[in-house]
């Protein structure tokens, strides 16, 4: 099934393309801003010491953040799911480039995230994606990020984050904040990857996203093909940015609770499946008072 689709988004679509007040962080690889499909989308750095374009459009960093920034801001009608193309998209990359052409995924360590999540914060994002890893190292950086998690709580700022391809059952110090929204991925059935990483926060605070074969923007105007949570959470924080788009004044926190419980709950260690559209219906409801059309 097309991933839009399986997600629930394409009724939204006929909706809104999204709302430039609504800023959606993306703490990532840098973006190669210069892509054919990019070139209506209003990006920018969160400071002027972090520029959000890529030096090596090759390198396996720029190659990992325009596939994401193709999968929330992609200009509509390209190969690229394009979820919310009219947001503006506030770009902090985390991780330096390299001439590494390894597809390790990509990673920073918790006082690097934590940094990343305070100033994308101070920048104005609504929400946050995380199509990462951190490190697990113990200590002060792990007590800097779960501070920085707590601020973007008390800000009512969206955290969207990618569980892991570890084919784990479990948490990491990003997974187990209870701010946190992980997403694990599917493939065209709705069914997990086999090395999609799972576990109790995952199920209970989290969402399942289309996550198997995903065609998004690739370097020097290409498409490219990615499986794996990385590729899933975008459609999770899109989802959330397209609501907040359509209902401004509600806060983001009953955004991801009608999310969570427009998906089919189970008393198992595998999250609900993202369902866009019955979430907009339950908040339409709460917002005009009426049943939506």
């Amino acid at each position: 099934m097309d991933p839009v689709r399986l997600a629930g988004l394409s009724p939204l679509f006929d909706l809104t393309r999204g709302s430039p007040e609504v800023v959606v962080g993306l703490i990532d690889g840098p973006v190669d801003v210069g892509h054919e499909s990019l070139r209506g989308a209003s990006i920018r750095p969160v400071d002027q010491r972090h520029r959000p374009h890529c030096t090596d459009p090759n390198s396996p960093e720029c190659r990992h953040g325009t596939f994401v920034a193709g999968v929330l801001a992609a200009a509509r009608g390209t190969n690229a799911p394009a979820i919310c193309p009219d947001c503006t998209l506030l770009v902090r990359p985390v991780f330096a480039e390299s001439t590494n052409r390894s597809p390790a995924p990509p990673r920073a360590t918790p006082r690097q995230l934590a940094s990343a999540l305070r100033e994308t914060a101070d920048a104005g994002a609504r929400v946050i994606n995380l199509s990462m890893a951190a490190l697990r190292t113990a200590g002060p950086g792990e007590k800097a990020l779960t501070e920085a998690f707590d601020e973007c709580a008390r800000r009512d700022i969206v955290v969207v984050a990618a569980a892991g391809n570890d084919s784990l059952v479990g948490s990491s110090c990003i997974t187990r904040h209870p701010w946190v929204v992980p997403v694990a991925a599917s493939g065209a059935q709705g069914v997990p990857l086999a090395f999609s990483n799972l576990g109790s926060s995952i199920s209970r605070r989290g969402l399942l996203a289309p996550g198997a074969d995903i065609v998004s923007l690739g370097p020097r105007g290409r498409s490219t093909t990615v499986s794996g949570t990385s590729a899933a959470a975008p459609f999770v924080t899109g989802a959330v940015a397209l609501l907040l788009a359509l209902f401004p004044r509600l806060a983001g926190r009953d955004v991801c609770a009608a999310l969570v419980r427009a998906s089919a709950r189970r008393r198992t260690v595998v999250p609900p499946l993202l369902n866009a559209w019955t979430a907009y219906q339950e908040l339409s409801v709460r917002a005009n008072g009426r049943s939506p059309s």
